[in-house]
């Protein structure tokens, strides 16, 4: 029967994996899809498969909490610069705690009063989707080229308050089922108790593997590491009684800004790295189209009003919390978010898996458990779709866009120049071979100078109107330089000139460059 059921299951994570691979072909086969994120995309096909009743697996919350979201914290961690949240750490853990307690509160009280839901399950509704989850829209910021500074306020927001929202809704779960006192005394004590279980944790395996991995130079070992860390942080704090959502952040962050450092070379960071971006998009792939394919539209219809008052107490709290919390920031330290910005915070909260985990980890014996699932998906469906494919207009009407298009136009000349000064030379180097007249190398020479000087100019009107290109040019310069420097010494390694790798110059040379402009 196990073999059976092995068999059985491999054949679902196959199946869910063949859809997901489909559905990221789609932009590269019609142009139109690229205009949607590729996590709303899977969801719109996940909802699709749901209309005709097909069941792709049972999306469990042990599944989403013990399988998916340890490395989908991790890779978010890895990738968060500490120099960055340092500068926003203030709005950061005021936005991931007490904007937590503000949306339990707000969309615990309008259900309990407006629709009469009993004020246990009012709560556990808000606790469930108190965690926000914007994988869709920082994807979408990336690609547009978004302030640096944004993108870090909202993932630093999503890592903290992951760990919040768990946290606050394991004791209202435990106030449910009458085993706990809604008290603030205790829900301090297991505040600290769970937080500081988790960075601690976190922090013993984080600087225990930074100083591990700098005795030896084995990407695929030092790989490999950072795997097991992310799932044994997370098993072992939960089984500390802390926050393992804590604890891998606290990991990941170490390792990301710390371990990498000491104890990786650049071309191991960057295998590490491009490892994780792959694990990430392997789970989010998953995760996403299961949230669309579990929807189950009989039930969401039942339960209509309810999520239509949550999904507006949701936005008003998110409004009241990001407003109210920014103010109070600007006034305590020097760095302001400015409204334009905070207008994006408040309306790219979005929603997601841990959500869907923490409302399907409530036990059946609550007699409500049924209205709090659909209310949490049918509220997590309406953030992914509605908020989510509205974000972008929100940009371009706040003039928040970046530069990426413009960048993009800017490669594309430079491209076309650096590839036509190569036929240029190609056909000043040939030999002229018999039979082809010389008026016929003269008219392609002389075209291809014309094309050159035509983008010449075009470049310099470019960088004329938009001075911001020359920081991108240099940018560039600095990544070449590096990559030559680290190539050089990984190059000496492989001939035994160097018995290990150097740590680049440059590397710190444009960190204090940067410093100081």
């Amino acid at each position: 029967m196990s073999e059976v059921a092995i068999e059985e299951n491999l054949k679902q994570f196959l199946l869910v994996l063949a859809v997901s691979l489909s559905v990221a072909t789609l932009p590269q086969v019609f142009s139109w899809f690229r205009r949607i994120p590729y996590t709303l995309l899977l969801v719109i096909v996940g909802l699709g498969l749901a209309l005709v009743d097909v069941r792709l697996v049972n999306l469990s919350p042990g599944l989403i909490l013990f399988i998916f979201l340890p490395p989908l914290l991790f890779e978010s961690a890895w990738n968060l610069k500490w120099s960055d949240v340092k500068q926003d750490l203030v709005p950061i853990c005021l936005y991931a705690v007490i904007g937590v307690v503000i949306s339990i509160a707000g969309v615990a009280f309008g259900l309990n009063q407006l629709a009469g839901i009993s004020l246990t399950t009012a709560l556990l509704i808000g606790a469930s989707l108190s965690a926000t989850d914007p994988v869709s829209v920082t994807a979408l910021f990336r690609e547009l080229g978004v302030g640096k500074r944004l993108l870090t306020l909202m993932e630093g927001e999503s890592l903290f308050n992951d760990g919040m929202a768990v946290v606050a809704f394991n004791f209202l779960l435990a106030f449910s089922l009458k085993t706990t006192a809604l008290n603030w005394q205790p829900i301090l004590v297991e505040l600290f108790t769970v937080v500081g279980i988790g960075i601690g944790v976190g922090s013993l395996i984080g600087f225990g593997i930074s100083y591990l991995t700098q005795r030896f130079d084995l990407p695929l070992v030092e790989q490999s590491f950072t795997l097991v860390s992310a799932y044994g942080t997370y098993l072992i704090t939960e089984n500390l009684g802390g926050s393992g959502v804590i604890g891998v952040v606290t990991t990941g962050m170490i390792l990301g800004n710390f371990g990498s450092r000491i104890g990786m070379n650049p071309r191991t960071r960057i295998i590490v790295t491009e490892f994780w971006e792959f694990i990430a998009f392997f789970v989010n792939s998953i995760v996403f189209l299961l949230i669309g394919d579990q929807m189950h539209y009989l039930v969401l219809g039942e339960n209509l009003p309810a999520i239509a008052l949550t999904v507006a107490g949701m936005i008003v709290t998110r409004a009241i919390a990001i407003y109210l919390l920014s103010s109070l920031s600007n006034s305590l330290v020097a760095s302001s978010i400015p409204l334009p910005e905070q207008t994006v915070l408040w309306w790219g909260g979005l929603r997601g898996s841990v959500a869907i985990a923490l409302a399907l980890s409530v036990p059946a014996i609550l007699p409500e458990r049924e209205k709090i699932v659909a209310t949490v998906f049918g509220a997590v469906l309406f953030t992914l779709l509605v908020q989510g494919f509205t974000i972008e207009p929100l940009l371009k009407k706040l003039q928040l866009l970046g530069d990426q298009p413009l960048r993009q136009q800017y490669l594309e000349i430079t491209a076309r120049q650096a590839a036509l000064n190569r036929v240029l030379q190609y056909l000043s180097q040939r030999e002229k071979p018999l039979g082809i007249e010389p008026e016929f190398y003269n008219y392609q020479e002389s075209l291809i100078k014309g094309e050159l000087a035509r983008l010449e100019a075009e470049i310099k009107q470019l960088v004329h109107e938009y001075p911001n290109l020359r920081n991108f040019t240099a940018e560039q310069l600095k990544g070449e330089l590096l990559a030559i420097e680290a190539d050089t010494y990984a190059e000496f390694l492989r001939t035994g000139r160097l018995n290990k790798e150097l740590a680049p110059f440059l590397s710190e040379d444009l960190a204090e460059s940067e410093k100081s402009s």
